[in-house]
């Protein structure tokens, strides 16, 4: 072990002669009270303190980062923070609709969730994340707290398939909440439409068409659209009025699934007298 340290020292003799003597030299400074060694002294303590002053940044640098990244992940938190608040407050507002609903609506409700959408043409469905586990069958209407958005036409344990206005086979009957004038609701895939309506019939536009009480599959005032526009055909009896949906479907992601079924009786009859 001393041999190596031996070793060591004598491979860098040279460095450590010259530490040695720069030691020795501090020392005879700082202990020599000549006026010229002073002065040395002085100008050196000035230079160091110089320097130190232009190399503080350094570690001003390293705690501006450092507080940088806190007020970065504190920024994150807050806005986080404020998604959650604005969710819950549009929770809150669906809440307070669909309590509004549930008075519209005679019969109790089941909220749903829309897990699946198809809006073309030739489908105009949606599939919600409720079934018949769930007590929800075919025929059952399903509303929003902006209107009628369709009927269920599919259900398994878990899931339902509903049809909606936009549907081609859709129909329900429904009333000119102004001039009371009923008609059947329809849709071509693309528009819905409100018909067998006769041309001296009062219907304008911005009217509010809401469901009527011949219907047995739908409750009586739930809010269907608004007359868009009134056209008449030549030679044709009836008026043809384009609806606007009060649901837009395309931003639709949650329902409530209406429990309630036909009338047995009132069906059996009304089936009865048809042709």
């Amino acid at each position: 072990m001393l041999e190596r340290l031996y070793n060591l020292i004598l491979f860098f003799k040279e460095y450590a002669v010259l530490t040695a003597f720069l030691v020795l030299s501090f020392i005879l400074m700082a202990m020599n009270d000549n006026a010229q060694v002073k002065q040395m002294r002085t100008i050196a303590t000035v230079g160091l303190g110089v320097l130190q002053h232009q190399l503080s940044f350094i570690p001003r640098y390293f705690r501006l980062s450092e507080e940088n990244e806190i007020l970065r992940r504190m920024n994150l938190q807050m806005a986080d923070e404020v998604s959650r608040l604005r969710e819950a407050k549009l929770q809150n507002l669906r809440l307070r609709e669909s309590m509004g609903l549930n008075e519209v609506a005679s019969s109790p409700v089941l909220a749903a969730n829309v897990v699946s959408k198809n809006l073309t043409m030739l489908r105009n469905t949606l599939t919600l994340d409720i079934g018949t586990a769930a007590g929800v069958v075919e025929t059952m209407p399903v509303v929003s707290p902006e209107g009628l958005v369709g009927i269920v036409v599919a259900a398994s344990e878990n899931y339902a398939i509903v049809n909606i206005l936009l549907n081609t086979e859709f129909r329900a009957s429904a009333k000119n909440q102004r001039s009371r004038i009923d008609g059947i609701v329809s849709s071509n895939g693309k528009d819905v439409f409100l018909k067998n309506v006769a041309i001296s019939q009062d219907v304008q536009v911005g009217d509010p068409i809401i469901t009527s009480n011949y219907s047995n599959m739908f409750p009586e005032g739930i809010r269907i659209g608004v007359v868009q526009s009134v056209d008449i055909s030549p030679g044709s009896m009836v008026k043809r009025i384009k609806l606007t949906p009060g649901v837009d479907f395309v931003s639709l992601e949650e329902v409530f699934v209406v429990l309630r079924t036909p009338d047995p009786e009132r069906h059996s009859l009304e089936s009865r007298q048809r042709p």
